[in-house]
């Protein structure tokens, strides 16, 4: 089989194959490959009495619902991570931030402390490791022949660890480096920024420009 009839094979149908959604208000009929109707009733009462516990989980499910309800559509992000951060009972807030965006990192640390949280801000630099230590070429340093530390998002998560923050914020982080970071992240994570330079932190701009300026989209470029 080659690339292309590789690229255009059929794989199982999923949510986005979906024209009812009748997930959501169930006032239609679920297709037949439906997740929703594949999974074990068991499996899903076993998973609702979990949200009903009394653990983080339960807590976070409960009042992340909440906040979805009451503000949906009426505040920003900035203020949905505040009224987050409050309702689970969250004093003290890590901050895993790409130094790169380390000035939006700032002004976001200034507004956590005007609603009394504690911000606790980490560089995605911490340790300062050349990229090379790890067996990076040279050649793929964006700056060639200096010291480029790489980014060091296990420790980050460590950093944060020790410094008992109850939530921590992605702010910018790498794509790969978030994940490792809410791998190894002992509190919950949410994110703030998703980093985008192309387009402005917007990544979804890509998919909504997807039939004109970034058809590129579909070409299945290999250059990736």
């Amino acid at each position: 089989m080659n690339t292309k009839q590789k690229r255009n094979k059929t794989s199982d149908p999923g949510c986005t194959d979906c024209g009812s959604l009748n997930c959501y208000r169930r006032d239609k009929e679920f297709p037949d490959f439906c997740p929703t109707d594949s999974v074990a009733e068991e499996e899903t009462d076993n998973i609702t009495a979990h949200y009903r516990g009394e653990g983080i989980d339960a807590l976070i499910a409960r009042v992340s619902a909440e906040i979805e309800g009451a503000f949906y559509g009426k505040l920003t992000r900035v203020e949905e991570i505040i009224a987050f951060a409050r309702r689970l009972g969250v004093k003290k807030v890590g901050l895993a931030t790409c130094i790169g965006l380390v000035e939006e990192a700032r002004l976001f640390s200034k507004v956590l402390k005007a609603h009394d949280l504690e911000p606790v801000s980490v560089l995605c630099k911490i340790g300062s490791v050349d990229k090379t230590d790890i067996g990076i070429d040279d050649s793929f340093k964006i700056q060639k022949g200096c010291h480029e530390a790489m980014c060091n998002p296990i420790l980050q998560a460590k950093y944060l660890q020790e410094k008992g923050t109850q939530l921590n914020v992605v702010i910018g982080l790498c794509v790969g480096h978030d994940s490792l970071f809410m791998k190894y992240s002992e509190a919950p994570v949410t994110t703030l920024v998703t980093k985008d330079r192309i387009l402005g932190h917007n990544p979804a701009a890509a998919l909504y420009t997807s039939r004109f300026y970034y058809k590129r989209l579909f070409e299945g470029n290999s250059e990736y």
